[in-house]
């Protein structure tokens, strides 16, 4: 029988410091250290973060070896995120993971944490399916809208993106000008289960077939609540589910249409959604109705898989791990990173 690979991801690209250990392709742990500190600033404060994930690090680690029952000796390896993401959250990860590394004296792998959502497909229960190869797949978060052509796990391809702001930072600056605490994309979500979402019509922006672009929809939001609060004060409070539904819909009727023209242009209709939005539950039941509608082969991750964790991160450490990729001491964090990188 051959010897389980253990490997320990870990993830501290943005607010979240989390730690996971996998056995060849099964989550034994998943530890988030979440930061309530942010929500009082309305978003992400990049100081108030890294100095968080110092705190956070150490304990979440050993939280993460202890609950999948095995000791810092057994570890295969150690995968990191090495980028995209805030710089010196990423320092932090980055020096913690090569210490931990050399210390073990174990192979030190980087990730690319665009690559890692999409990977976490893979994490033997991520889902009830695994998507086949070549899958076209949705990459929607706060900082990321894409539509990548995944040929194998190492071979991707950009067939479309934004090109201005993410549709995560879409829901939650339309959440802000509503007066909704941040992060407001789940309670955006909460809101429009109960409102009508033809109530108000927003309009889509006119770009490429495949490209997004969400700052129009964000003034025009923003102009059409001004306009309304003016004529009537309460138009807010009277209408929120409302205005949260139309909102909502207009944001996944973009991402359908999108998609749709990806799969046009390709042929492939296996469809896949990764990243922090795709907890939105009303892109969930638009691929689900897609199924039926157009005959695609739908892939939806559990919910403790799409938002930042360091299970997506140490799945695509052990796949670089098979193929002997590793990274040497002298690797670096990188803010940005193409996910072709």
């Amino acid at each position: 029988m051959e010897k389980p690979v253990y490997i320990l991801g870990i993830e501290s690209s943005c607010d979240d410091t989390s730690a996971s250990v996998i056995c060849n392709a099964k989550v034994l742990s998943n530890i988030v250290a979440n930061q309530e500190i942010h929500s009082k600033y309305g978003g992400v404060v990049p100081e108030l973060a890294s100095r968080a994930h110092q705190q956070n690090i150490v304990p979440v680690v050993q939280q993460a070896i202890e609950q999948a029952n095995i000791t810092k000796e057994d570890l295969s390896a150690i995968a990191f995120t090495r980028g995209p993401g805030l710089m010196g959250s990423l320092l932090v990860g980055t020096s913690f993971a090569k210490s931990l590394a050399l210390g073990l004296k174990v192979p030190l792998i980087d990730v690319n944490h665009m690559q890692a959502h999409i990977l976490s497909h893979f994490i033997e229960d991520a889902s009830s399916k695994m998507p086949p190869f070549p899958f076209i797949c949705l990459t929607i978060s706060g900082g990321h809208t894409q539509i990548v052509k995944v040929t194998n796990y190492f071979k991707m391809e950009v067939l479309g993106e934004t090109i201005d702001d993410a549709v995560g930072e879409a829901f939650d600056k339309s959440a802000k000008i509503l007066g909704l605490k941040y992060p407001g994309g789940p309670l955006i979500d909460k809101h429009a289960a109960l409102g009508n979402p033809k109530a108000f019509a927003f309009t889509k922006p006119k770009v490429g077939d495949l490209d997004f672009s969400f700052s129009g929809l964000k003034t025009g939001v923003l102009y059409f609540i001004q306009k309304q609060v003016k004529l009537n004060p309460k138009f807010i409070e009277e209408n929120l589910n409302d205005i949260c539904a139309s909102i909502q819909y207009t944001i996944v009727e973009i991402l359908m249409d999108k998609l749709k023209n990806a799969v046009k242009q390709t042929g492939i209709k296996h469809i896949a959604i990764a990243g922090g939005v795709s907890a939105n539950s009303e892109i969930r039941n638009r691929l689900q109705l897609a199924e039926k509608h157009f005959g695609w082969t739908t892939y939806i991750p559990k919910f403790e898989y799409t938002t930042d964790n360091a299970a997506m991160i140490a799945i695509t450490g052990y796949l670089k791990f098979l193929n002997n990729d590793y990274s040497g001491v002298a690797v670096t964090a990188k803010a940005r990173l193409k996910v072709t990188e």
